[in-house]
């Protein structure tokens, strides 16, 4: 196999990355800029030395703790929890929330073996507690093992007496009722809201 064959199967290896595309950025590379093709390959030599998990929320950071954890305008009594740290920039890049996050390193699956001891869950409570926040909003995916977390934390949060909310879910906006699938319009018509003039 040749080094260009190689490349090729490593980036087919990266999430969303088939093999017309891996070949498109091979290729890419081979004509690029020598100097971006080695800044590029440092990058992501050094990035698993550089990047760590903060130690309060788990959030990916090159200083400890990241940069919410240690922002004092964050709303400190409201805690954001996610599946994933990419989760994270997702919902920090609304503008909306202003609170801060606590990654759990996945969801309850027991069929992959992924139970409470393999998840940021215990971290979770004792921060809750040590904190003293006044609100856990759940935000993990509306999938079935997304939606067993959620329920399965707020068991157990319901014994600290913090306020426990989740993420709403239903039709997205500029979204169409004829392509919705009947679990996303179940969850509309239960989450609905009442509308006034």
């Amino acid at each position: 196999m040749t080094t260009l064959d190689l490349l090729i199967q490593n980036l087919t290896r990266l999430p969303g990355v088939g093999r017309k595309s891996a070949s498109r950025i091979a290729y890419y590379l081979l004509k690029a800029d020598a100097a971006y093709a080695e800044t590029l390959a440092r990058e992501i030599a050094e990035l698993r030395e550089r990047i760590k998990s903060c130690s309060v929320c788990g959030n990916y950071t090159e200083g400890d703790p990241c940069g919410i954890c240690s922002d004092p305008r964050r709303d400190r009594s409201v805690i954001c929890v996610v599946e994933q740290p990419q989760d994270i920039q997702t919902i920090d890049s609304t503008n909306e929330y202003h609170g801060l996050f606590h990654v759990l390193q996945g969801v309850l699956s027991p069929i992959d073996g992924v139970g409470p001891e393999n998840l940021n869950i215990a971290r979770l409570l004792s921060r809750v507690q040590r904190e003293g926040a006044k609100e856990v909003i759940i935000a993990t995916n509306p999938t079935v093992e997304g939606d067993t977390t959620a329920l399965y934390l707020v068991k157990l949060l319901k014994e600290t007496g913090v306020a426990v909310s989740r993420l709403a879910s239903g039709l997205p906006v500029g979204g169409d009722l004829e392509y919705a699938d009947r679990l996303t319009l179940a969850r509309s018509l239960r989450g609905r809201t009442p509308l006034s003039l």
